[in-house]
């Protein structure tokens, strides 16, 4: 089931049993930030900023929906001083999908839409405790038989307020076409 974005682009829906793939548009923005709420897990921005990126960052993020609802949402942009690179921002899986593989397919989905347009890197974030997300990238970079490094981007002292360091993950890179 195709759909367009405000530009006109019409986006491929990728149906994954029951959840359906796809690029937002700015409908899905409120949602978004809703199940960015209810994950518990992330720095929840405002609405406003939700809605832009829809606007702006569709592109490189994906939503899925499970019908009319939410199941997860997956945020990225090109990072500015290296457009090869995409910067995974956020990853929310609402509770009752969890634990099925959907954030794997929703990064797997946006590698295939944003390598055939010059990305052969992504890169992550991600403190020390965050299991979760340390497994879906490295399951990530192994299926794909590529390398992953890791270092410090922001220390717990750059950060402050008792937040844990921001652990950097780069994978690539990347072929055409996962």
């Amino acid at each position: 089931m195709p759909r367009s974005d405000e530009s006109g682009t019409v986006t491929r829906v990728e149906p994954t049993g029951g959840v359906q793939l796809y690029a937002p548009t700015v409908d899905d923005g409120t949602d978004m930030w809703r199940l960015a709420g209810a994950a518990k897990t992330l720095d929840v921005n405002s609405r406003y900023s939700y809605l832009l990126w829809c606007r702006d960052f569709a592109a490189t993020t994906v939503v899925a929906r499970d019908g009319e609802q939410l199941a997860g949402f997956m945020t990225g942009y090109r990072r500015p001083s290296l457009p090869e690179t995409l910067f995974v921002w956020q990853v929310a899986v609402s509770s009752t999908h969890r634990r099925q593989g959907l954030a794997r397919r929703m990064l797997d989905h946006l590698a295939d839409r944003v390598t055939p347009h010059g990305v052969d890197h992504i890169e992550a974030t991600v403190t020390p405790e965050n299991l979760p997300s340390t497994r879906l990238f490295t399951s990530f970079a192994a299926a794909h038989g590529v390398e992953l490094k890791r270092d410090v981007l922001f220390s717990e002292e750059m950060l402050g307020d008792g937040h844990d360091a921001e652990i950097r993950f780069l994978i690539g890179p990347l072929s055409g076409g996962s």
